[in-house]
């Protein structure tokens, strides 16, 4: 089975279709392939490499929070920027990013859970897209360099031109970049420090998923559901 199969919307799958045959896509599917051979752990699970677009269709998509790489280790990986599935510790970016949604008066009713699994902000719309797809276990960044991050920019290059009234959240110095690719004109982008431990107390009191709210709302569309 190719990369491409693994990619099940339709319509992700008719915008994207130029990318499968680039060369440096090919490539990328090539290395990819002596990885698995070879005996190379990968994360996320084959299966959920595009997790991210399968469960939040390109005509769904309300807002995109960009992560850079896949978790690296056992079972954390999914598919989607900052979740863990149900049973996996919370890793400390995404307690931060519960203890931001806590705090923030505008967000009514949110409670901390005892678990990180994102699924059901996926289903609001919400594109929790990594800049690199796949990873080698335990090497952070591992797989940053084979082509993933053409594919990824892309992708919201696809939102930005396909869709109308969409929030970027942009955490860190590292998604900050992606700006670029973003046409302002009409879509909302909101930048901050990065939720992780070492830039917490730049992005605590940030405010960011209440402006997302607002954003929204200003656009005519629903606000989110942030509890989980």
């Amino acid at each position: 089975m190719s990369l491409q199969d693994l990619l099940t919307d339709a319509k992700w799958k008719m915008e994207l279709a130029s990318e499968f045959e680039q060369d440096y896509f090919k490539a990328l599917e090539m290395t990819l392939a002596s990885e698995y051979i070879a005996g190379k752990k990968i994360f996320p699970p084959r299966e959920l490499i595009f997790n991210a677009l399968n469960l939040t269709p390109l005509d769904k998509v309300k807002v995109v929070i960009l992560g850079q790489d896949p978790y690296h280790n056992d079972g954390q990986a999914m598919g989607l920027s900052f979740s863990v599935p149900e049973g996996i510790p919370i890793p400390p970016s995404l307690k931060n990013i519960y203890k931001e949604l806590y705090r923030d008066p505008n967000i009514n009713g949110f409670v901390i859970p005892d678990h990180g699994n994102l699924v059901p902000w996926t289903q609001q719309g919400i594109l929790l897209l990594n800049a690199t797809l796949t990873v080698e276990a335990h090497r952070a960044n591992s797989h940053a360099k084979l082509g993933w991050q053409i594919f990824t920019d892309s992708v919201i290059k696809c939102v930005s031109d396909w869709c109308s009234h969409v929030v970027f959240i942009l955490w860190g110095g590292f998604a900050h970049k992606k700006e670029k690719l973003i046409d302002w004109t009409k879509h909302e982008i909101i930048k901050t420090a990065h939720p992780s431990p070492l830039s917490f107390n730049k992005f605590y009191n940030c405010n960011c998923f209440s402006d997302c709210d607002t954003a929204l709302m200003y656009f005519e569309q629903s606000a989110i559901n942030w509890s989980l």
